[in-house]
């Protein structure tokens, strides 16, 4: 008999002994550059996500560096941090689809350059739609869906730590 999957909310809470801070050298120092890196746990990341407040946005650039931060490190793993977005968004939606109220807003977390993430649920249109409802406007250019700019500054950055 085939092995239950995990839902995505217990990915999300299966921390796995993490978070680590390593220090990075050799081979893996070409990749991601010397010095000590954080390798978080998926709740930190969701932990984050969730205090962007409404109508402002942050990058999984920004939420590395509040990682690294916190953690005393140089920068935190940007494969593990990515992942770790990605299962907290689809824990939402699974939440949501349960019936919560109050889920972690992901849509306003975006890719580098205020891209948004074709891989979250829902997909560009599903992101388009609460960005738009909270007063972002979202263009499109060639194969990308990016936030216009607006105001003063391209991100409204937040302080995690």
């Amino acid at each position: 008999m085939p092995a239950r999957r995990k839902t995505w909310q217990e990915k999300l809470a299966d921390d796995k002994g993490l978070p680590r801070v390593l220090e990075v050298s050799g081979k893996a120092a070409v990749r991601f550059g010397a010095g000590k890196m954080v390798i978080p746990a998926p709740s930190e990341v969701d932990a984050l996500m969730r205090q962007v407040p409404k109508g402002r946005v942050t990058t999984i650039n920004e939420l590395r560096t509040a990682l690294a931060r916190k953690h005393c490190a140089d920068f935190a793993c940007p494969i593990t941090t990515g992942i770790f977005a990605w299962i907290a968004a689809h824990a939402a939606e699974e939440a949501r689809a349960q019936g919560a109220k109050r889920v972690t807003p992901y849509w306003r977390t975006l890719k580098t350059g205020g891209e948004l993430n074709p891989r979250y649920p829902g997909g560009i249109a599903a992101m388009t739609k609460h960005l738009c409802t909270e007063g972002h406007t979202v263009t499109i250019k060639g194969k990308r869906s990016l936030i216009t700019p607006r105001g003063t500054g391209f991100f409204n950055r937040f302080r995690a730590v």
